[in-house]
């Protein structure tokens, strides 16, 4: 059985909601990988909090990502149909 990997998830979400949010997308994949493995019996299922709580930290840290990226878009899409 695979050692749990739930503390580092856990701080690449925390990293990803204070730092930077790419650690974000890092945990959010990694958390639902290794919580994939842990429910088909290849992974420590002790680990399985920290993972889930990486795993939200990655989802609040990547959705903090897209929605800038998305009204960024739009006021360039506006500012350039309001030119034309």
């Amino acid at each position: 059985m695979k050692p749990h990997r739930g503390i580092m998830i856990l701080v690449f979400g925390i990293l990803g909601l204070v730092v930077c949010q790419l650690f974000g997308i890092a945990a959010w994949v990694m958390g639902n990988t290794d919580l994939n493995e842990m429910n088909a019996g290849y992974m420590d299922p002790s680990g399985r909090d920290l993972t889930n709580a990486g795993r939200i930290c990655g989802m609040i840290a990547t959705a903090l990502l897209i929605i800038p990226v998305m009204f960024g878009l739009i006021v360039v899409l506006i500012s350039l149909l309001a030119h034309n």
